[in-house]
């Protein structure tokens, strides 16, 4: 496995918490913070060699690693959560498609439209951002979805903590998708396009 591959971080209760480089994660490891792990091993990184033993040192870190730390409090927070906006889980979200025309593109070909405009009183929130294209977006201009005579194909809505945390990560493995599904709703958007991603890597 790759160092760029992270550490999913989830709390003793097994509530999902961050994703963590190779650094961090071995760090946990080495200060004694991590109960358990789940998942697979990630990479095995090797230290010095012990004068009297002479063994070699080394720290073998998982897919899924479980650390000391917030645990009930840290749950009901999350429970009221609204992820910090920006384009990269906007696009995420929505699957790199434009919501008007339902064409994939990639980040630098998306935008980020307000579906009732700021000129118009709306809120930069994720309830009134969609990802669109460029075409899309400068056809639209300062107007709504039906003043542009176009359609909005899908609701949007706000990703919930355990959704934020799959939008955030750059490189999922299977056992860590598997953990993350058990914490987003069956009727998410995001539940079903992870089944779809998952059917797709297994055909």
């Amino acid at each position: 496995m790759s160092y760029y591959n992270q550490s999913l971080r989830i709390d003793t209760t097994g509530l999902p918490l961050e994703w963590v480089g190779y650094k961090e994660a071995v760090k946990l490891y080495a200060v004694d913070q991590v109960v358990y792990t789940l998942g697979n091993d990630l990479y095995t990184i090797y230290g010095g060699i012990n004068s009297a033993s002479g063994e070699r040192s080394s720290i073998t870190v998982n897919s899924i690693i479980a650390t000391y730390g917030r645990t009930k409090h840290f749950q009901a927070k999350m429970s009221r959560y609204t992820p910090p906006l920006n384009n990269q889980t906007l696009f995420k979200r929505d699957g790199h498609l434009c919501m008007y025309c339902g064409n994939r593109f990639n980040k630098r070909e998306l935008t980020r439209d307000h579906i009732t405009p700021i000129s118009q009183g709306g809120r930069d929130h994720w309830k009134n951002v969609i990802s669109a294209c460029k075409r899309c977006n400068h056809h639209k201009g300062g107007r709504t979805p039906e003043q542009a005579r176009i359609e909005l194909l899908a609701i949007p809505f706000v990703p919930n903590y355990a959704e934020y945390i799959y939008l955030q990560g750059r490189n999922i493995l299977a056992d860590q998708m598997d953990f993350l599904l058990g914490y987003i709703s069956k009727s998410s958007p995001i539940h079903h396009r992870i089944g779809l991603e998952k059917k797709t890597k297994i055909s």
